[in-house]
């Protein structure tokens, strides 16, 4: 087995590969990493997920749930040349974890299980790869399986992602073993003849460039090694999408995969350059950064971890320039550049210190507290306005609210919340002050039991947790008058104030308006900004059920004062009393949030999310053809029939579906619920 080089040791740009492990979970993509490290020699011997002894699960929560939470970076050197690969989780819950690991590569590795075939999550991946122009690998793993059908799992392969999805090597021996089928053409596999799948491989290739279409229909064959340049551009193109059968567990294919690897994958000159946009807005720029080494510097932060011992560490890729110790840094637009004071390749949790880093290589610098997810780093102040295209993140929709388990402990909350948060953009923090609550937004339900346990694992701190409250609204249909006289006698002086006002709904989203008509100062004018306090206190609390009152008009008109006992308190009172007495008159009534809801799934899963929509008192308002046999659906429902919306969803269509909501407006709750609403009201003021 190879020993590794130094990590300090220089590699040239061309001898540099970057690949992600990419696909759905327990497809084996640890178990693969594992395999690849032990057989390059950059570790003695795979770990296991059951042992916990994996290089990139190495984080405790990881290793209890057995499978990835977080992406990892690893490197490993074999025939001369530096592989970067990451893992990347396989839950769709992190997506904020594994589409950033996009960002930092040239090729994406599809995973697949061959025994559970394709998952909603490689169809996912493989579409994100290609709308970032990556390359793209299929990696077949655990090809000795009990009971698969390889042979079938191919032509799956090929009907979903397109006939370009062509065998670099086949399986043989019933998966014990792989047979190359790009530079060999002679031979047999389980697959039958290997001549066959050289062929088709070699016909894909040279498509892409005429004269070497005529040298194969001259000659009926060209020699694979002389390919390189049409592959590289077939790669490029999508025109070939490679595929390699593995098993990480028997080892079957693995150092085949690995030349393959070195051979045919792209260095980062040869894959398609990330799309930098110079400037903001729509006068921004497309740019590509030059993988040279003489360059000024470019390179993009694509993962930030906060830890409570070692800090803060931006891992990003150079994509331009050379990055050493002592280098000085801008952060996007930051006016004071950062001096690397140690500059890291990370195998798993051991940071190996580097002293510089080339276009392609993927470090990490650790203690910079401004550096944040997606910045560009650069060493030129003109370079200030430049960042990667953003990436297409699905939007949190699925909350929970917090609070500290320990009062005055708020503050403390928030920090700790905001470093996770900084760890994944996937994550949303807000304080909704319409309910007094702390929100954290997720893609879904484990995405949020993660983000809990790793506040109690990693920093001690425990939450109460409960679901959202809906932000309900009360207001009027009817104009009525209230009035009320406040009277307190105690032995010394008292307390008086009367207060008669009138109240009329205002159009919806008109909000508040208070108005004074008081004549001939039967009110002083000193206590009018009283009553008014005192109504303000009802339309922040509520008066039937308990929601803040919106879209009314208040009137005061009429009332009385005593030249010793009116005192500011007692007009506060008579003017909340007599404005909830109005109240009760105007026909008061419950508003909900309806919201937009636009939901992206199969096509066969269409009618059941319509009948589910409108089962939930929902209206769909339109429906639009996706990208790969998914349709989009467009409509309206109250958010509190939301409510683990993404839990029907996924039952729905077997975890594959999306959705997004956004504020409409609001609307009057059914009698139904009303009732139900003031009785909880009630009850609690009982209690």
């Amino acid at each position: 087995m190879p020993s590794p080089s130094s990590p300090g040791t220089a590699f040239a740009v061309p001898a540099i590969r970057t690949l992600a492990l990419v696909g759905p979970a327990a497809s084996g993509k640890t178990s693969l990493a594992e395999a690849l490290l032990a057989r390059s020699g950059a570790i003695g011997a795979a770990g296991s997920l059951e042992r916990g002894s994996t290089v990139s699960d190495y984080d405790p929560l990881e290793r209890r749930m057995q499978h990835s939470l977080n992406t990892a970076v690893m490197h490993m050197e074999h025939a001369g040349t530096r592989i970067h690969f990451i893992d990347t989780p396989g839950a769709s819950d992190f997506l904020g974890q594994s589409l950033p690991a996009l960002e930092a590569v040239e090729t994406a590795a599809i995973v697949i299980n061959a025994a559970t075939g394709i998952e909603p999550m490689a169809e996912r991946m493989m579409d994100y790869a290609a709308s970032r122009h990556l390359d793209r690998l299929i990696i077949v793993n655990k090809i000795d399986a009990q009971g698969v059908n390889l042979s079938a799992l191919l032509a799956q392969i090929q009907a979903r992602f397109g006939k370009e999805c062509l065998p670099l090597n086949l399986p043989d021996a019933a998966g014990a073993k792989v047979v190359d089928c790009f530079y060999n053409r002679d031979g047999h596999s389980d697959f039958g003849s290997v001549d066959a799948a050289h062929r088709a491989l070699v016909e894909q290739v040279v498509e892409v460039d005429a004269a070497f279409v005529d040298r194969y229909l001259n000659d009926g064959d060209i020699d694979a090694s002389e390919l390189h340049a049409p592959l590289e551009q077939a790669l490029r193109e999508g025109h070939l999408i490679p595929v390699c059968f593995t098993s990480a567990r028997s080892g079957a294919g693995v150092a085949e995969l690995l030349d393959v690897i070195v051979k045919l994958l792209p260095n980062p000159t040869e894959g398609n350059p990330p799309d930098f946009l110079n400037g903001e807005g729509d006068a921004a720029k497309l740019m590509h950064a030059e993988p040279d080494p003489a360059k000024h510097v470019l390179a993009h932060v694509f993962k930030v971890t906060v830890d409570p011992y070692v800090g803060r560490m931006g891992l990003f890729r150079v994509h331009q320039g050379t990055v050493t110790k002592d280098s000085l840094l801008y952060i996007g637009d930051g006016r004071k550049p950062f001096k690397v004071g140690h500059l890291f390749m990370l195998q798993g949790k051991d940071h190996v210190e580097v002293p510089r880093a080339v276009p392609g290589d993927i470090v990490a610098v650790a203690k910079v507290d401004e550096i944040h997810f997606d910045a560009v780093l650069h060493d030129a102040a003109e370079d200030d306005h430049i960042h990667l295209k953003p990436l297409d993140f699905p939007k949190p929709v699925h909350g929970i609210a917090v609070e500290a388990k320990k009062r005055g402990d708020e503050q403390k909350m928030w920090e700790i919340l905001a470093k996770l948060v900084d760890e994944d953009p996937c994550l949303k923090i807000e304080h909704v002050a319409t309910t007094n609550e702390t929100i954290v937004y997720g893609l879904g339900e484990l995405h949020l039991r993660v983000l809990l346990e790793r506040m109690k694992e990693t920093y001690k701190f425990e939450v109460n947790t409960r679901p959202p409250r809906i932000a309900y609204r009360e207001t009027i249909t009817a104009k009525a008058e209230g009035h009320h006289r406040h009277k307190k006698q105690t032995g010394g002086a008292g307390q008086f104030g009367e207060v008669f006002l009138r109240v009329e709904p205002l159009p919806r989203g008109g909000g508040f308006e208070f108005v004074d008509e008081v004549k001939g100062g039967v009110i002083p004018n000193q206590f009018i900004p009283a009553v008014e306090k005192g109504v303000r206190e009802v339309l922040a609390l509520g008066a039937v059920a308990g929601y803040p009152v919106v879209d009314v008009k208040v009137i005061v008109y009429d009332g009385k004062h005593h030249s010793v006992d009116s005192k500011e308190i007692a007009f506060v009172t008579a003017g909340k009393k007599a404005f909830m007495a109005a109240i009760r008159e105007a026909r008061p009534i419950v508003l909900e949030p309806i919201v937009h809801v636009e939901i992206a799934a199969p096509d066969s899963a269409m009618g059941d999310i319509t009948g589910d929509l409108s089962g939930k008192r929902g209206l769909v308002s339109g429906t639009a053809n996706g990208a790969n046999g998914s349709v989009v659906i467009r409509g309206q429902a109250p958010l509190s029939e939301l409510s683990g919306y993404q839990n029907r969803l996924n039952a729905m269509t077997a975890g594959q579906g999306r959705y997004t909501i956004e504020l409409s407006h609001y609307e009057a709750v059914p009698p139904t619920v009303q009732a139900q609403l003031v009785s909880q009201h009630q009850v609690k003021d009982e209690d």
